[in-house]
């Protein structure tokens, strides 16, 4: 069978259950010998997909899904029946439900193969026995009852289920979820065999089993399809800002930063994009008006108003120099939505001075510096709502004079927003924000009362008081003891989680970057001399500065 043929074709695909639509608008195709993984949370409707493919969904289903030149949605019952478990096969998620509990491994696999194959019965016991133990079940455990066996080896039962009458399209709706890591992956190295030659349709919240099996990736989300691609260009590097989402809530050995989850719910029939409740860099007069069309965007089909996450802060040839000297040589880097780009390197390499020159703090020299696009000449009020900078000893960042109360609100009364009153409400709002308390003995302390935690967590509320998109973090934690740093950094990542911060975050310390960074970028003698993702520069680094960094790296012994 040619490879690009296409065995199942599913266009305007809509399921419903009562006045929901759990399915909306559906378009995928699948070809011989292709794995497509459909990911996402639950309640995205990707079991359903799975269910309205083999004709099982008891929601209404409009649209198409053609298998083979035969839509599914308009086929008898008597029709379904011979397709489901001979040309399309579904290995469902519960193993209790899909077992008979009184038939033993050997007379489920038989009874599969009796329905639809006109062979005798001992015939079909032994094709089945030589099916099972292709997926393992051998000897003893072909005649065990499902209550018998390990879930691993339920699993192995319905695989075998599954191809004992060679279907062409196979349907594997969480066929890992409730196992052991090593179970999986036996299972995995399974599946993979199993699925060779044949189109398949992984349904999965696993993102490493989509990784390990998929050619091609779809992100479900509120029953829309939000990005489709090849599966190593849309796990490897995401556009949409759920699938970032996705990717930084699930946990890996190759992940490096901290785990972070997506605020808020899922929500079905909302006007526009799905997403955009959730999501920090959502337009309201465009994202909630209209539901984005899935465009081919960077390498794969996007369904985003905004083109995907989108770049917040461009930094192109930037050069300064302190007369003769120079101290930051034409570096050049993006700062996208929502993430953490590093800065690492020893002190005197550039790393504070390239951060008061974004801020304005000192005139850049030559290069160019863009916000959102736009190029930066000058800094006005508005340039400082969008961007903020967290020094780096609090004590000497928060005038003595002034009260905890008067220094955050001091932003808002210099852009002269709202009235008094809404301003220390504001301070009280960004108080428990940071996890300090809102009381009046608080609000009336001074900078040298507080300890040098609460101190910081004062300058981070001063930095939010504005609403920034963009956090430049210049070594914010290198005065705290570990215990105050920890609890810095963790708020700083839930601040990024809620608020969509993206945060250009400036250290010396390799061990805390790799915590919570997505990507990092090494500079020495004020050159960036390499960057990439964290997990890549901190696992196999190519610079020999970077590496040298990666040797000083705290460690206990």
């Amino acid at each position: 069978m040619a490879q690009t043929e296409n065995i199942l074709t599913i266009q305007n695909l809509y399921v419903s259950y009562g006045t929901t639509n759990i399915l909306k608008d559906i378009n995928l195709t699948v070809k011989a010998g292709q794995t497509l993984a459909v990911i996402g949370e639950s309640g995205a409707g990707k079991s359903s997909l799975a269910l309205a493919i083999a004709g099982l969904c008891a929601g209404g289903a409009t649209g198409t899904v053609c298998f083979k030149n035969q839509n599914l949605l308009t086929a008898s019952q008597e029709e379904m029946r011979c397709i489901r478990g001979n040309d399309i096969s579904l290995v469902f998620q519960n193993t209790d439900n899909a077992l008979h509990p009184l038939y033993t491994a050997v007379e489920q696999v038989t009874e599969a193969i009796m329905l639809h194959q006109a062979i005798d019965k001992s015939t079909a016991g032994q094709l089945a026995l030589d099916t099972l133990a292709a997926t393992g079940i051998t000897g003893e455990l072909a005649g065990l009852r499902p209550h018998e066996l390990s879930g691993g080896q339920q699993q192995r039962v319905l695989i075998a289920m599954a191809l004992v009458n060679n279907p062409e399209l196979l349907l594997l709706d969480e066929p890992t979820a409730a196992l052991d890591p090593l179970t999986k992956q036996e299972i995995t190295v399974l599946l993979q065999q199993s699925a060779a030659g044949r189109a398949c349709i992984l349904i999965t919240h696993d993102i490493a089993t989509a990784a390990e099996l998929a050619d091609t990736v779809a992100v479900l989300y509120g029953g829309r399809i939000i990005e489709l691609g090849p599966a190593r260009t849309v796990l490897k590097d995401p556009r949409h800002p759920y699938t970032r989402g996705l990717l930084r809530a699930y946990p890996n050995m190759t992940t490096v930063k901290d785990l972070q989850g997506i605020p808020g719910s899922m929500q079905h029939d909302l006007p526009g994009c799905p997403f955009q409740p959730r999501c920090t860099q959502s337009l309201p007069d465009t994202c909630q008006a209209s539901m984005p069309a899935l465009t081919l965007t960077a390498g794969r089909n996007l369904a985003c108003h905004r083109g995907g996450i989108v770049p917040v802060l461009q930094i192109t040839n930037l050069t300064k120099a302190w007369d003769e000297r120079l101290v930051v040589q034409n570096l050049t880097f993006t700062l996208y939505e929502g993430e953490t780009l590093t800065i690492i390197g020893e002190s005197g390499s550039g790393k504070t001075t390239l951060a008061k020159t974004i801020m304005g703090l000192t005139p850049l020299s030559s290069g160019e510096i863009r916000l959102n696009g736009n190029k930066i000449t000058e800094r006005k009020l508005d340039f400082y709502q969008q961007v903020q900078l967290v020094f780096q000893n609090p004590k000497e960042a928060l005038s003595h004079r002034l009260t905890v109360c008067q220094l955050i609100k001091e932003p808002l009364d210099i852009q002269n927003i709202g009235t008094e009153t809404d301003r220390v409400t504001t301070v009280q709002q960004l108080l428990t924000e940071v996890e300090l308390p809102a009381t009046d003995i608080f609000l009336h302390k001074y900078p040298h009362q507080l300890s040098g935690g609460e101190a910081q967590r004062v300058v981070i509320a001063r930095a939010l008081a504005l609403n920034p998109k963009i956090l430049i973090a210049d070594e914010p934690t290198s005065a705290l003891d570990a215990s105050i740093q920890a609890k810095i950094i963790k708020l700083l990542l839930n601040l990024q989680e809620n608020r969509g911060l993206a945060m250009l975050f400036i250290t010396h310390d390799m061990a805390l970057a790799r915590k919570i960074s997505d990507r990092l970028a090494v500079i020495q003698h004020g050159k960036i001399v390499e960057e990439g993702p964290a997990q890549l520069l901190t696992v196999n680094p190519s610079h020999p500065y970077t590496r040298k960094l990666l040797a000083a790296a705290a460690r206990f012994p």
